[in-house]
C-alpha cells in the first residue's frame, strides 16, 4: 500500500512540475538603415592639384597611391578618400579639397 501512495505522489508531483515547451511567436523586427554617404571612383591622374602636391609632400612621399575615391557625405561635405601602400602595408587617407589631411 506504501508503494501505491509513493508512486500516486511521485505521479503528482511530477505532473505538476512538469514544463511545457512551446514555440516562440514574437516577431523581431529587422531594420536595415542606409548611409546617404557616396563614393565614387577617382583616377588617380584627375585628382585636384592640391591633393597631387600632399601626396607628393614629405609627410606621404614614402606612400605610393593605389586607388582614389570622392566620398560626399549626407551633409554635402566632400574628401577624397586615396588607398595607399608602403612595402606590404597598406592605409588610406582622407584629403580634402584644399589637400589638408583631414582625420
Amino acid at each position: 500500500m506504501k508503494k501505491i501512495i509513493l508512486s500516486a505522489a511521485f505521479l503528482a508531483v511530477a505532473g505538476f512540475t512538469s514544463v511545457k515547451a512551446s514555440e516562440i511567436k514574437n516577431s523581431i523586427p529587422v531594420v536595415a538603415y542606409q548611409d546617404s554617404t557616396t563614393k565614387t571612383p577617382v583616377e588617380l591622374k584627375d585628382l585636384p592639384e592640391a591633393v597631387q602636391t600632399t601626396l607628393k609632400g614629405d609627410t606621404v612621399k614614402d606612400w605610393t597611391p593605389t586607388a582614389a575615391f570622392l566620398v560626399t557625405n549626407a551633409d554635402k561635405s566632400e574628401y577624397y578618400l586615396i588607398n595607399v601602400k608602403k612595402g606590404e602595408e597598406t592605409g588610406s587617407l582622407k584629403i580634402d579639397k584644399e589637400g589638408k589631411v583631414a582625420q
